[in-house]
């Protein structure tokens, strides 16, 4: 039996039996005390079976070049059995989407959208982006406490969503509230009712129905939504597979970016050497936002599952199985990268890291993220010297997003 950790009492991992280790438990990310569980996996079972849990039978593989193996074989290990996560899809309330598809249908979807995050329509939205930041930055208060994650975070990335999407910007929350309910329900650990998440995406699908029959009846334009509506491999899914892609363009705009800019807040509060480091030079900004994103991972976890047996470091995983890819637990692995839990900002191949999975699936949105957070650095440099930390974050409870609900903070001028 798996041992169930609470929000309060947490076992040492090494007084657990080792069969007994369920790395998903939500609440051991509510608590950020997860890290010597992982450690304990890397060290003595990489290749980690768990035979109970909420979610069912899971292997949970921590090892950075495991993960590579995984991610690899896309005819062995398959995304479109089950689903990317952990936890169970509901039976009667399936989407789908690119990522959760094998080759060759994921492949042409995912070729329809790139075009938004190609180098040419990245340097037409970096100056968007600086110009968007620079006020958010502008109307903060100096000296009062405020949640960082509420008044940048959030805000910048939705933004960002909203410009992407060619969505009505004075409803820009609402993408904000969609990305929350699709990760958040109860039936994955989260907090949210299913009832509740279920009616929001329907409301979501209903909203971008409208946009989908108004794009498409124009002629295509640099949006995604159009790009979707006017896609020959695209133009005719059913409502629940565009409901799917929605769902994965705006958890991978939305969740991702905003908790890194979370976390390189609290991670230069942790570091006060890195923080100084980079206010004496910041020319460092590209590189300390590679580590940022290493040492965030703002997602977890990605899932797959086995369409036929296969020796995975000496483990015998068998048709059908749920195996779990914890990035997480592979940037923190120090066979592949040195000194893995120290945040250093002018790390040597900082960018080589998993926190955008690897392969076919590799984060499209990656280069958009980089920009951000780097035009987001050298604005607050320009204006802050500090952005204090004053008390510990409330972080999400999920073992998928590994993020922050609030993050208070008092800014200091230079």
């Amino acid at each position: 039996m798996s041992v169930a950790v609470s929000e309060t009492t947490f076992p040492d991992p090494y007084s657990i039996p080792l069969e007994d280790i369920h790395v998903g438990d939500p609440m051991l990310f509510k608590a950020d005390a997860f890290w010597p569980y992982f450690e304990r996996l890397r060290k003595e079972d990489p290749v980690h079976y768990c035979a109970k849990s909420p979610f069912g039978p899971y292997w949970s593989v921590t090892k950075f070049n495991d993960i590579m193996e995984v991610e690899k074989n896309v005819e062995v290990f398959s995304s479109e059995i089950g689903g990317i996560t952990i936890f169970e899809r509901m039976s009667d309330f399936k989407t789908s989407s690119f990522i959760q598809m094998d080759p060759p249908k994921h492949d042409a979807q995912r070729k329809t959208v790139t075009g938004v995050v190609a180098p040419a329509n990245l340097a037409l939205l970096e100056p968007i982006i600086r110009q968007r930041a620079a006020k958010i930055l502008d109307e903060l208060p100096l000296g009062v406490t405020f949640d960082w994650v509420d008044k940048v975070s959030i805000e910048l990335t939705t933004q960002m969503l909203a410009i992407l999407f060619d969505f009505p910007f004075e409803d820009r929350r609402k993408l904000t509230y969609w990305s929350d309910l699709a990760t958040s329900s109860d039936a994955n650990g989260g907090t949210t009712p299913e009832a509740e998440r279920r009616a929001g995406l329907l409301e979501c699908l209903d909203v971008f129905t409208a946009l989908w029959n108004e794009r498409a009846s124009k002629p295509p334009a640099n949006d995604l939504i159009s790009m979707l509506a006017h896609g020959k491999d695209t133009q005719n899914m059913d409502p629940m597979e565009y409901l799917g892609n929605l769902i994965l363009l705006i958890v991978g705009g939305n969740d991702t970016t905003r908790n890194s800019i979370s976390g390189g807040v609290y991670f230069l509060n942790k570091f006060p050497e890195q923080y100084k480091k980079l206010r004496e030079n910041q020319n460092l900004i590209p590189t300390m936002v590679s580590e940022i994103i290493r040492y965030q991972t703002p997602l977890a976890h990605m899932r797959r599952t086995a369409t036929q047996d296969y020796i995975l470091n000496g483990k015998q995983i068998k048709k059908g199985d749920k195996v779990i890819m914890w990035y997480v637990s592979a940037n923190r692995d120090s066979d592949v990268i040195s000194d893995p839990d120290e945040f250093i900002i002018d790390r040597d191949r900082s960018r080589h890291h998993m926190a955008f999975g690897f392969g076919l699936h590799r984060c499209m949105g990656n280069r958009l993220a980089e920009m951000q957070l780097r035009i987001v650095w050298e604005e607050i440099l320009k204006r802050f010297k500090t952005v204090e930390l004053m008390a510990e974050p409330e972080r999400v409870q999920s073992p998928f997003v590994k993020g922050y609900e609030t993050l208070p903070v008092k800014l200091h001028a230079w």
